[in-house]
């Protein structure tokens, strides 16, 4: 086999890691979803060269921390919004964990909102790649995306594995979500006292908090949770506010 500059090869390099933390999720990949993963990565090693877009360059290591992480989001989402729902993930980035999720559940209808413009070009060409199919990339900030009518409201689930806060990541995910979808956001360590100052602003924005709940996967250490939010209402028209002012000033 072939093996292009930066690529695993499958045949010596199989994504084991990937491949056991996913079934611990409960999750079966196929086997076109593990050459996926692995074009992934490679394509990532490729652009990363000249666009910062990860610290994390080991095989291994994206397995676990990219990839199985990444799909540990499923967990809090209703199989009805993994297969042919519509899904956004705010502040994409290099892709996490939305394209990860595309490649489990391919039916899956995924929007990927990324501010910066050279990561919007490499969601772009990676999705291409992939050859992955109802994909949407929109290079923007999330506050002004989420007052476009054919964004706002229109997701069964928003997730967001970018750090902040749990207030301001829900000031930029909850005004995507349609009455009745969720928000999910990755989160590590201890965030009671992050929770305990959200929970009037979520409520302000339309949402619930229904839980916190624990991450186990194989092969992914450290204590990680998903954040669960229920959207109940609609999000006051006025939010998200101008770009920039939920991480200068959360609500309160």
């Amino acid at each position: 086999m072939m093996r292009r500059e930066g690529m695993p090869a499958l045949i010596d390099d199989a994504p084991t890691l990937l491949l056991e933390g996913a079934e611990s999720l409960g999750i079966q990949l196929t086997d076109a979803a593990a050459r996926g993963f692995a074009r992934y990565y490679a394509e990532l090693m490729r652009w990363n060269r000249r666009v910062n877009l990860t610290a994390i360059t080991e095989w291994d290591a994206a397995q676990t921390l990219h990839f199985v992480d990444s799909l540990s989001a499923a967990a809090a989402l209703p199989q009805a919004a993994l297969e042919g729902g519509r899904v956004v993930d705010v502040g994409s980035g290099a892709g996490f964990p939305g394209i990860p999720l595309k490649l489990a559940y391919p039916s899956m209808r995924l929007a990927l909102v990324e501010a910066r413009g050279k990561k919007a070009a490499f969601l772009r060409e990676i999705c291409d790649t992939l050859g992955l199919r109802d994909v949407e990339v929109r290079a923007g900030r999330a506050e002004t995306l989420a007052h476009e009518p054919d964004l706002r409201e229109g997701f069964d689930a928003a997730l967001a594995r970018a750090v902040g806060d749990t207030a301001v990541l829900a000031e930029l995910t909850l005004p995507f979500v349609r009455v009745g979808g969720l928000a999910a956001l990755h989160k590590k360590g201890d965030i009671a006292d992050e929770l305990a100052r959200a929970d009037g602003t979520i409520g302000m924005l339309g949402g619930r908090l229904r839980e916190v709940k624990p991450v186990a996967a194989a092969h992914l250490d450290g204590d990680r949770a998903l954040v669960v939010i229920d959207k109940v209402r609609a999000t006051p028209s006025k939010f998200p506010r101008r770009a920039g002012m939920p991480a200068k000033r959360p609500l309160k």
